[in-house]
């Protein structure tokens, strides 16, 4: 007997009449009409799929036979795609400009490949690539279909919208595509982006032909009853012409280079406060708490150059690695991609701004807490910015951490600290509730105090905390830096 039951579909897949993304058991499945089911064959039959399935470009796949084991499904769906899972999903505006530019060229590359065995992609979406580590891989095996001989690009205009025009305007006028992406899930059309540039750009790689001729072909035929595909079509728009327009995308893409001098947070490992014996303290304390158990995922916030995010991934099945300075993420993700660490993912991620439920419902693009929650969250000489430079509540910023239902390692920076008088200047002091005191009190509303160390320094206070109401799987001791256990 089949289970009885209806599959729990994916709120973020629906736009694909032809493919809809499920979730069983635990693992991942995807629903195809006949049309895809027989794309898919096409797909897993061509040499280009074995070659960068192996390579880890595109997303582990197999067709699920066993119908009996999953959920009933209507009579439209012809058969079943069943993916590797993936650590965690994340999405275009938590990324920097090089996962950026770097799915961008994953995308194109994909498109060449499909075309020299006959097929194409009908889309062209950041979406549709997610990271492992720091590789990025193709996960819309339906988004892969039959080429038709005269057909054009049917994903061009959008690869510029998600993709190119971003790129460009960080590339050229160091304007941060985040805001933008996550504003409109849809990308920045091409009038939008030559706005933003000047006439001397139109002589810069790319924007001529795909930004200042797009706005015009676009203004032209917007309110036009001329069906553009079909001219395409009759003029003989073919796959040689195809390929050259991607092959020339492809080089402008790979050109493009954002080089800001320096970030906010850039220059930390240099201008911090630490000496030598704090920070060997520091370390050993996080390290003890690491080898307490096997975490099953943590989130390093504040994450800056990654010592810790990189400490955690020996002790850890994955890790995200989060700043809210963008920079900062370009350069970890940069040097995570010629480490070994593939189980670490930088992330640009503003705690005090998070990534909100977005698209239809706010819940085609959902936060990331719902995405990936916590076992273990490092919170390290982050409080302060929060509290002091952000204005959130010392109180509120606790219950927030509390709210993961995860252990914690929380740093507390008091007010004697260099760092903490910096940010004091200019401030109202009776209005900051900012106290050694007042953070134990909040820790001890919501935690149990499992351990803690002062540094040498005096001035910082590292804890470690457990909720009163833990999720199975928690360490059952730990060892603080007088060397008592606690359990």
């Amino acid at each position: 007997m089949p289970p009885s039951g209806t599959p729990r579909f994916d709120p973020g897949s629906f736009r694909d009449p032809d493919t809809r993304v499920f979730h069983h058991d635990g693992a991942v499945f995807r629903a195809l009409s006949e049309r895809a089911l027989a794309e898919w064959r096409q797909l897993a039959g061509t040499r280009f799929y074995e070659r960068l399935s192996a390579q880890g470009r595109l997303i582990g796949t197999r067709e699920a036979n066993g119908r009996e084991a999953l959920p009933e499904l209507a009579a439209a769906w012809a058969g079943v795609l069943e993916h590797e899972r993936l650590p965690v999903i994340s999405y275009p505006y938590e990324w920097s400009f090089g996962m950026l530019q770097d799915a961008a060229l994953l995308q194109l590359d994909l498109t060449l490949a499909a075309l020299d065995e006959a097929m194409t992609l009908k889309d062209a979406t950041p979406f549709n690539i997610q990271w492992i580590g720091a590789r990025p891989t193709f996960i819309d095996m339906g988004s892969f279909t039959a080429y038709e001989p005269g057909a054009p690009w049917a994903g061009y205009r959008q690869f510029c919208e998600t993709f190119l025009y971003p790129l460009l305007l960080q590339a050229y006028r160091n304007l941060p595509f985040q805001p933008w992406l996550r504003g409109r899930l849809d990308g920045m059309r091409a009038e939008e982006c030559r706005s933003c540039l000047s006439a001397r750009d139109y002589l810069r790689p790319g924007v001529l032909a795909h930004v200042y001729l797009q706005a015009k072909a676009q203004a032209r035929f917007e309110d036009s009853d001329v069906d553009v595909k079909e001219a395409l079509h009759a003029a003989g728009f073919g796959a040689g012409l195809i390929r050259n327009n991607v092959s020339r995308l492809r080089r402008t893409v790979a050109g493009l280079r954002w080089k800001p001098a320096r970030s906010t947070w850039s220059d930390y490992q240099r201008t911090h406060s630490y000496d030598d014996a704090d920070l060997e303290r520091k370390t050993d304390f996080v390290s003890r708490v690491l080898r307490t158990r096997r975490w099953p995922l943590v989130w390093d916030i504040g994450c800056n150059t990654g010592v810790y995010s990189r400490l955690a991934a020996g002790h850890a099945d994955y890790v995200l690695a989060l700043d809210a300075d963008q920079l900062v993420v370009e350069r970890l993700y940069r040097s995570l991609q010629a480490e070994a660490h593939g189980n670490v993912l930088p992330l640009v991620a503003d705690v005090a701004d998070p990534s909100p439920g977005l698209g239809w419902r706010g819940q085609e693009r959902r936060p990331l807490a719902d995405r990936a929650a916590p076992d273990l969250l490092l919170c390290l000489a982050l409080a302060h910015h929060v509290v002091i430079g952000r204005n959130v509540p010392l109180a509120d910023f606790i219950a927030w951490l509390a709210g993961f239902g995860a252990d914690v390692v929380l740093e507390f920076v008091d007010r004697g600290d260099p760092m903490v008088e910096r940010l004091l200047r200019n401030r109202r002091e009776q209005a900051i509730d900012y106290s050694r005191e007042a953070a134990e009190a909040s820790l001890q509303n919501h935690f149990e105090i499992a351990g803690r160390e002062t540094l040498a320094s005096g001035t910082r206070t590292v804890y470690y905390c457990r909720p009163r109401h833990a999720r199975g799987g928690r360490a059952t001791g730990f060892v603080d830096g007088s060397g008592h256990v606690e359990a």
